[in-house]
């Protein structure tokens, strides 16, 4: 299947300005959440390699955190080529990954507070992206049934 540069019926209704630029605006942020989570990560290793106590649970959350931004980021490229599947599930995680990420680490003893307070920083850029995905104009853009 190659490209012709001929806009197709399926994915006609991507190549409005907004959208575009919707997409463009959820790809960055969704690409913030992925920095911010390395950047936790990159904090919890560094920790660790100074001889802080570091542990299991904060390598895997926040290893698991940065895997999570590269798929939601994969499935936002996806989406904004017409990919519908890819788009549904990019409005679920966005909405659902911020309060999963603040609400695990509300348990008491489950992590540090420094811990929790970034993961939570990490969560804002996705929790603007779930409003983003969600809006009418990216909506718009997968009407039901196509």
């Amino acid at each position: 299947m190659g490209t012709t540069g001929h806009l197709t019926a399926a994915t006609a209704h991507l190549h409005p300005p907004r959208t575009r630029r919707a997409f463009g605006t959820a790809k960055k942020l969704v690409a913030a959440y992925g920095a911010l989570s390395a950047a936790v990560l990159i904090t919890v290793a560094v920790l660790a390699l100074t001889g802080h106590q570091v542990t299991s649970f904060m390598w895997g959350r926040s290893g698991g955190v940065l895997a999570s931004a590269a798929v939601i980021y994969w499935m936002t490229v996806l989406a904004a080529r017409g990919t519908r599947w890819a788009y549904l599930r990019v409005r679920i995680l966005s909405v659902l990954m911020p309060i999963v990420i603040v609400g695990i680490d509300m348990i008491p003893g489950v992590c540090p507070p420094w811990f929790a307070l970034i993961q939570a920083v990490s969560a804002v850029p996705l929790a603007a992206a779930a409003f983003l995905s969600n809006g009418s104009q990216l909506r718009a853009a997968f009407p039901k049934g196509s």
